[in-house]
C-alpha cells in the first residue's frame, strides 16, 4: 500500500479508528510530519486535535542513532541498550538532554503561541504519527499521555517496522498500523508525495482544528 500523501494516508486511517473513537478522544500529532495525518483524523472524528512535542536524543556525531526522547514535560524515555553499543558517556547524554530540551521549549513556544495544551485526564489520547521507524518519538508520547492522566492511549500510525510496534504495546493499550515491515528502511517510497511538513504548516492546522472543532465542555482547554 502506498499513499498519495499525509493527507490520504489519515483519510485511510480513519476507517480503523472509528471503533475506538468517542465523545472523551484527543488527536495528538506528533510534527512535523505527523500533524498532517492526525487533522483528518480529528476532523473525520469530529473530535479535538492537540500536538504532542517530543525531542530525540541522537548520539553525537551520528544522529541517525537515537537513544532516547524528552517530552514537552517531564517525560524522558533513555535506550540503554542504545547508551552502550553507541559508547554514549553519562556527560555526553546528560549535554544532549539539556540540549534537546531547550530546544523542545522553543518548539513549543512556536507551535502552541494562544494554544494551551488540552487536558487528557479521563480521555483517550489517540497519538498519531506519518510513520513509526524507530519508535523513540512514539514511545516517549505514549508515556506522555500515559502521565498526564489518559484512561486510554492509542497509537496510530499509517506504516511502521515490527520492532517499534511491538515496544510500544507496553505503552500503548492499542496499536494500529496499516501497513507493517521486519525490515523498514526509509518512508519516502510509501508516499508519492512526502513534501516536508513546515512548523507554519503545523500552526496553520491547529489554528484550523481549534476554529473548527472546539473542545467539549469535560475537556476545557487548561
Amino acid at each position: 500500500m502506498v499513499f498519495l500523501d499525509r493527507c490520504d494516508a489519515g483519510r485511510q486511517l480513519t476507517q480503523h479508528l472509528r471503533a475506538l473513537s468517542g465523545p472523551e478522544v484527543v488527536v495528538l500529532g506528533l510534527p512535523r510530519g505527523g500533524m498532517p495525518v492526525a487533522y483528518e483524523v480529528a476532523t473525520a472524528l469530529g473530535v479535538p486535535l492537540d500536538v504532542v512535542v517530543i525531542g530525540k536524543l541522537t548520539v553525537p556525531d551520528r544522529p541517525w542513532l537515537v537513544f532516547g526522547a524528552v517530552g514537552e514535560g517531564a517525560e524522558r524515555v533513555i535506550d540503554n541498550e542504545m547508551v552502550t553499543r553507541a559508547a554514549v558517556s553519562e556527560p555526553e547524554r546528560l549535554a544532549v538532554t539539556r540540549e534537546q530540551q531547550h530546544q523542545l521549549r522553543h518548539r513549543v513556544a512556536r507551535y502552541r503561541r494562544d494554544h494551551a495544551r488540552l487536558p487528557l485526564a479521563g480521555a483517550t489520547a489517540m497519538i498519531v504519527d506519518d510513520a513509526l521507524a524507530t519508535g523513540a518519538s512514539a514511545y516517549a508520547a505514549c508515556v506522555n499521555a500515559r502521565m498526564r492522566g489518559a484512561d486510554r492511549v492509542v497509537f496510530a500510525v499509517p506504516v511502521g517496522g515490527t520492532r517499534p510496534l511491538r515496544a510500544l504495546s507496553r505503552v500503548a493499550d492499542h496499536v494500529i498500523c496499516l501497513q507493517s515491515r521486519q525490515l523498514f528502511g526509509s518512508i519516502g517510497p510509501w508516499y508519492v508525495d512526502f513534501t516536508p511538513v513546515t512548523d507554519l504548516e503545523v500552526c496553520v492546522l491547529l489554528d484550523r482544528a481549534a476554529e473548527n472543532l472546539p473542545a467539549p465542555s469535560r475537556l476545557p482547554l487548561a
